[in-house]
């Protein structure tokens, strides 16, 4: 583990923003990881993972040591015949590893095929899409302490998911860097498809595993743009969650506002509406365009730094805020 000054971060973020890491060192294993944080220690430096760069939005300047996680391996931990229990490293990238889960008849995350990203991400958004949260088949996160290097599991409770969050987006959390994910999966077990474009593209379809992921990918290839070709981070902006008085208030002006219970028990109101109604569908700020598929989504069309994406995203919140009296928040994380 040979930490490299000056290093370009343009290639390993989605946004393909000009980015630059003052150190950086490719990670391949927990050793290699306690190496790289006893090294950042000794020159008290800051310590900035990154995966796979497709939640993220760098900064010009990432002060540190920036570690590319790239730990890999599937190990099989337990088969009773119904439940399978896998550990997952944190490098794998999220959709090969949903596919070869449904390939070997492990069932569970075919709601979530297509989310770019690497599995290590994935707990600490608490990715979640069509009816479906990660944290439905999490047992445990596995992660090292940036500052002791100590090795650390969480339970699943210890994680304290909710809506595109958990333990690891607090504070606290983020002293901790995700090694692997331990996962309890099906063979059989109840399918989610209730989610109306879903239910809706498999209509004249048997409900099944396999039929539920093509139409997940299917729909999210058709909505969403790939961001290796067209530069996003997917939903850039967070369903807001709002009280049932407040919602009830909203609806008497809003009626055609989608509304849906949340699981903390308020109800999740429709970012993606609420930014449609204002005109930004199509939008172009300063190189930032808001796609014309998905008004969640902001594309990099010629803007080389950061200051370009959030003054884009500032606008559309101030605007939603101004209208709707709802502040939305932006859901992928400002490194550096």
């Amino acid at each position: 583990m040979r930490p490299e000054p000056n290093v370009s971060l343009r290639s390993r973020n989605t946004l393909r923003l000009e980015s630059t890491a003052e150190f950086f060192a490719s990670i391949a294993s927990e050793h290699e990881l306690q190496q790289a944080l006893a090294w950042s220690l000794e020159k008290n430096l800051p310590v900035t993972p990154i995966g796979e760069g497709s939640n993220v939005v760098c900064r010009q300047q990432i002060p540190g040591l920036v570690l590319g996680m790239g730990l890999t391996g599937i190990q099989l931990l337990s088969d009773d015949g119904t439940r399978i229990r896998l550990r997952v490293a944190a490098g794998e990238n999220w959709h090969a590893f949903v596919r070869w889960a449904s390939r070997q008849g492990f069932y569970g995350l075919e709601n979530l095929a297509l989310i770019p990203g690497s599995v290590g991400a994935a707990p600490v958004q608490n990715i979640g899409a069509y009816g479906v949260e990660l944290a439905d088949f999490v047992d445990a996160v596995h992660a090292c302490h940036r500052r002791t290097a100590e090795l650390v599991e969480f339970s699943r409770e210890q994680c304290q998911f909710s809506y595109r969050q958990s333990f690891f987006k607090s504070p606290t959390g983020r002293d901790f860097i995700i090694t692997a994910v331990d996962f309890v999966l099906n063979r059989v077990g109840p399918l989610a498809y209730e989610y109306p474009a879903l239910a809706a593209a498999l209509q004249n379809q048997d409900k099944t595993p396999e039929n539920i992921l093509e139409a997940v990918i299917q729909i999210r290839r058709q909505r969403l743009p790939d961001p290796s070709g067209t530069p996003n981070v997917g939903s850039f902006f967070k369903n807001p969650e709002v009280s049932w008085h407040d919602a009830e208030v909203i609806s008497m002006r809003w009626p055609k506002l989608p509304q849906y219970p949340a699981k903390s028990g308020q109800v999740k109101l429709s970012a993606a509406w609420m930014i449609d109604q204002l005109g930004w569908r199509g939008k172009v700020v300063n190189g930032i365009a808001i796609s014309s598929e998905h008004a969640l989504i902001l594309i990099n069309e010629s803007a080389d730094s950061i200051d370009a994406v959030l003054d884009c995203a500032e606008q559309i919140l101030n605007s939603v805020e101004a209208e709707f009296g709802v502040r939305l928040a932006i859901e992928p994380d400002i490194l550096g």
